[in-house]
């Protein structure tokens, strides 16, 4: 069922997600997302681009909400356009943990 995450504004993309799992080669699951990343234009050094270009996926709309044992998941995908100026469809997973009111950043991939 869809939903929006609540309170977008406070959203958090951590800064070791970004720079140690979707932009890092040498990352045994990320280095294909930081090749996929990398072909949008983002690499290690403007890895805040990133992160700022990843939370403005926090206020769309999710195309799944799921309640875990951590809390509610959504998953939202949404056009992500890089440095270079390509865009690409992406998914992000945001947790908002039980307890919490705002979403974390799990992960982010290439749509299929």
């Amino acid at each position: 069922m869809p939903g929006f995450i609540p309170n977008p504004e406070q959203a958090v993309v951590d800064e070791r997600k970004v720079r140690s799992c979707l932009l890092s080669p040498e990352h045994a699951v990320g280095r294909h997302k930081a090749q996929f990343f990398g072909a949008l234009g983002y690499d290690q050094e403007n890895w805040h681009r990133l992160q700022s270009d990843l939370l403005e996926h926090a206020d769309a709309q999710a195309r799944r909400v799921t309640e875990t044992e951590f809390g509610r998941k959504f998953e939202v995908c949404s056009v992500l356009t890089g440095p270079d100026q390509r865009s690409a469809d992406v998914v992000t997973i945001w947790l908002v943990p039980k307890g919490e009111d705002f979403a974390r950043l799990v992960t982010a991939y290439p749509e299929d």
